[in-house]
């Protein structure tokens, strides 16, 4: 993420809370749903729905990289 020059977002002075934080997130969606950004639970980087699948995983559905993390850090 590229550093702002917005001058209105500091830390307070116990460096725990925003005193102005501009708002959104770094994550925002062009449009539908389908084109959101999720992390896959095994290797946490951000890809397409489109590129992510449901797998069981410790008891709960999670999504995973499609077909696999190796696979798609090589394209």
């Amino acid at each position: 993420m590229a550093a702002s020059s917005d001058t209105t977002t500091k830390v307070a002075e116990n460096g725990l809370r925003y005193k102005s934080k501009a708002p959104g997130s770094p994550f925002v969606s062009s449009g539908a749903f389908s084109s959101s950004t999720m992390s896959c639970f095994l290797c946490g980087k951000h890809r397409l729905r489109s590129q992510l699948k449901s797998r069981r995983l410790l008891g709960k559905v999670q999504t995973v990289c499609a077909p696999s993390c190796k696979e798609l850090a090589n394209t």
